[in-house]
């Protein structure tokens, strides 16, 4: 039986959090394999924030929360420590409770990423690479593929300074990666990757000049839905390979699933 008053309860934050996958993905999960747990999709507006954690982190049984926007810089300044992978980009998309009530910060955007990648069979050492966005998850997409032996990065976003910090940052990590902070153009690249939310929305604009792209290039969007972007359905036409984001989710999950420990294997953590 499910939800009973010895669940372990999960907490998916965002704000707006109706676009959420994660709650039916996990309790999909939970139902599959018979699990006495549940994950409930909360939001709260930005200004309430820290009410809202101070009441997450006063409920003793929530064990877990995955976060997205706008909250992830937010979240992991709660914790009391975290991997390297959080705190390399100062951002969380996954807490745990530890043993003494606080919290342990983690981020899964790059090793989703990543791993969805490979099982695609796309490769990354050596590759030069376009990323267009180097917000939340884009800081840990940069950072990842540079660990995984990219040639060369090229980063662009809207807020430039934002970029440049982090171009900056990647760089004294890994130094053999070249990266510069340029124009959202394709041009000279293996791969190119959609970091934002640009075309979430029919409306949205693409969010890099798809008349640079070339048949042999690889094009990656993060976004889950529409599983087809207007990016990808443009690159298809060009004749490139195509990555959606339901893969990146998809591995994520199972990240997640481990470091949450849903099935209580090893409660020594929390």
């Amino acid at each position: 039986m499910r939800g009973t008053g010895k669940a372990d309860v999960f907490v998916m934050l965002a704000h707006p959090v109706g676009h959420a996958k994660s709650p039916g993905m996990f309790n999909e999960k939970f139902e599959q394999k018979g699990l006495d747990s549940l994950m409930v999709p909360l939001s709260c507006r930005p200004e309430d924030f820290d009410t809202f954690w101070a009441g997450i982190t006063a409920a003793e049984n929530i064990r877990g929360v995955i976060i997205s926007v706008p909250y992830k810089v937010a979240v992991f300044h709660k914790c009391a420590a975290a991997h390297d992978r959080a705190a390399r980009v100062q951002s969380a998309n996954s807490v745990r409770r530890q043993a003494d009530g606080t919290w342990y910060a983690d981020n899964f955007d790059g090793v989703g990423f990543i791993d969805g990648l490979k099982a695609g069979g796309h490769q990354i050492a050596d590759k030069r690479i376009l990323q267009v966005g180097a917000g939340g998850a884009g800081a840990s997409l940069t950072y990842c593929l540079a660990e995984e032996g990219a040639a060369e990065i090229r980063l662009t976003d809207i807020d430039k300074d934002r970029a440049e910090k982090l171009a900056s940052l990647v760089r004294k990590t890994f130094p053999k990666c070249r990266i510069e902070v340029g124009e959202p153009d394709p041009s000279g690249m293996d791969m190119a990757i959609n970091a934002t939310p640009s075309g979430l929305k029919a409306s949205d604009p693409l969010p890099m000049d798809v008349s640079k792209l070339k048949p042999e290039m690889t094009v990656v969007d993060i976004i889950m839905e529409p599983a087809e972007t207007a990016l990808l359905k443009a690159a298809k036409e060009i004749g490139c390979r195509i990555q959606p984001g339901r893969p990146m989710m998809d591995f994520q999950v199972e990240a997640m699933s481990e470091f949450f420990d849903i099935e209580r294997k090893d409660r020594g953590n929390g």
